[in-house]
């Protein structure tokens, strides 16, 4: 069985992808903002995507412990099976509860927390380097600083924009199935499947059909949350674009063929 990301990279996809991104209606906003180069930050992509999603996440709802959760989770997972585990998870909580807002150190707190996440999906990650890294908590440089912040309030005049925030990360539960048995999605808002990505590059191929399979397993879900869902969506903060796509604008066939070959449903939402 395999995760979203996981079954994606076993798929091959037709040429130009299941949904090409170049059928998402784009819109680009603006905020007289200018970051600094990617080369200047200093953590990698990946983790300055989990700093801007949960940060946006506790300035939205102001729970940092919901907004943490999966990173949370992640430490509890690893400090059954580390050494020192007991003494990260207990680092962890104490970190998640240093995060106030969009100051220096909550962000620094932040990139030290998300590296939890690690844990969680994927069984292992980098707590093994030892405790100093979580013994000594070392300021994040200017440009990182500032492309966060600059990427957080990005987030959150979108969401004024896009919103209301429905529902943050969310899972497919009685939608999972032998072939896809996990993976979770960001942000909901009344009829949109929203995703966030801080790349300096449009989506890609990938990317559409992480949020079709998310929009397919919300629905054979049937979770209350995913009825009025018509719409899938990726934000980007970098590049402070918006790109949508009506589901109902994607080919019949191709909904079924992702349903039956991608994620391994009997039957399909286009029958009942």
């Amino acid at each position: 069985m395999s995760s979203v990301t996981e079954r994606i990279a076993k798929i091959k996809q037709p040429y130009g992808g299941f949904i090409p991104s170049k059928v998402m209606a784009v819109t680009q906003l603006n905020d007289n903002n200018t970051l600094h180069p990617l080369s200047s930050e200093s953590v990698h992509p990946s983790i300055m995507g989990l700093i801007v999603d949960y940060m946006t996440r506790f300035m939205l709802f102001r729970n940092a412990r919901e907004a943490f959760g999966i990173s949370l989770l992640g430490a509890e997972y690893a400090s059954q099976f580390l050494y020192n585990g007991q003494f990260i998870l207990n680092n962890i909580k104490e970190y998640i509860d240093q995060i106030h807002g969009l100051d220096d150190m909550s962000l620094t707190y932040a990139r030290h927390i998300v590296k939890g996440d690690c844990w969680f999906r994927t069984g292992q990650g980098p707590f093994d380097i030892g405790r100093d890294y979580y013994r000594y908590v070392k300021m994040l440089d200017r440009p990182t600083l500032d492309n966060a912040k600059v990427m957080i309030n990005r987030a959150l005049t979108f969401t004024k924009l896009y919103g209301p925030i429905t529902k943050a990360e969310f899972t497919f539960e009685n939608g999972y199935t032998s072939l896809v048995d996990s993976g979770d999605g960001d942000f909901l808002t009344n009829d949109c499947l929203w995703d966030f990505k801080v790349s300096v590059k449009k989506p890609t191929k990938n990317h559409t059909l992480q949020l079709l399979m998310y929009y397919l397993m919300g629905k054979h879900s049937k979770k209350p949350e995913f009825n009025n869902i018509k719409t899938i969506g990726v934000f980007n903060p970098r590049l402070n674009t918006v790109y949508q796509l009506n589901v109902s604008e994607i080919d019949s066939s191709i909904i079924h063929q992702v349903e039956y070959e991608v994620i391994g449903y009997k039957d399909s939402i286009l029958e009942g």
